[in-house]
């Protein structure tokens, strides 16, 4: 059997009193989209800081490839291979599209920035840069301000930062938040396409996206996995129902 390429196991994290994550064990394969869903406050966003290193878990293992990458950095991660697009744009919105993609492709890069004008000179970067543009759909928008984009664009953008990176795996939180059911049609396809360059774990809301992309979803309840399967068993799973009762997989989603 082959090994994932992500693997979390046993993963608890605690504030206080209260358990973000409780034991929480799953995996991302090679070429697949596992999504991860759950209600409001169930954790899903604490447990991806976890895989990122934004946050220490207190106990528990997150390996990469194979490797354990549990005490290491958010930055020594994301170099190998660990890459991120958060619910909130982080992106220079007075810059422009390829000035923003360069800078995330510097981030891949060992040792001292150097001058944003040489940054913005080096041949490598750029070619780097524009190759994550063009696999996006946004070649011909490199020149643009980020501000003058729309929302649905800067979305793309921040996936095309994320893959400045070489990623092994993408990790993403909500990359349909705030999408139309336009940007959301041109988000899903290429996302369906993207994961066969890294696979993504994948947090969504949009319940019709998640059940168009996943391969497998898990469900994460008051920080613990009540169940992880394919899309149809899950649309069916008396226990997924049962914590979804009036919210997103309720009788009108399945």
């Amino acid at each position: 059997m082959t090994e994932p390429v992500l693997r979390i196991s046993g993963i608890t994290k605690s504030f206080g009193a209260l358990r973000a994550s409780e034991d929480v064990t799953l995996d991302l394969c090679a070429g697949e989209i596992h999504a991860l869903i759950g209600p409001n406050g169930a954790g899903k966003s604490t447990l991806i800081a976890q895989i990122a290193g934004a946050l220490a878990p207190d106990s528990g293992t997150i390996k990469l490839e194979g490797r354990d990458v549990t005490a290491q950095s958010t930055v020594a991660r994301a170099r190998a291979g660990l890459a991120r697009t958060f619910q909130i744009s982080s992106l220079a919105m007075e810059d422009t599209v390829l000035q923003n993609a360069m800078l995330g492709a510097l981030g891949a890069r060992q040792g001292r920035l150097g001058l944003f004008g040489s940054v913005m000179r080096d041949t490598g970067l750029r070619e780097t840069a524009r190759a994550a543009l063009d696999e996006v759909g946004l070649g011909e928008f490199a020149g643009f301000r980020v501000g003058d984009l729309s929302h649905g664009q800067r979305r793309q953008l921040e996936v095309a930062v994320a893959l400045t990176l070489k990623p092994r795996v993408l990790l993403m939180d909500e990359p349909m938040a705030g999408l139309g059911a336009e940007g959301t049609a041109q988000m899903v396809p290429m996302l369906q396409r993207l994961k066969h360059t890294a696979p993504i774990l994948l947090i969504e809301h949009d319940m019709d996206a998640v059940f168009q992309l996943a391969d497998r979803i898990s469900v994460l309840v008051y920080g613990q996995i009540i169940a992880t399967d394919a899309p149809d068993a899950i649309r069916t799973d008396p226990r997924v129902r049962e914590a979804y009762l009036g919210d997103d997989l309720g009788e009108d989603a399945v």
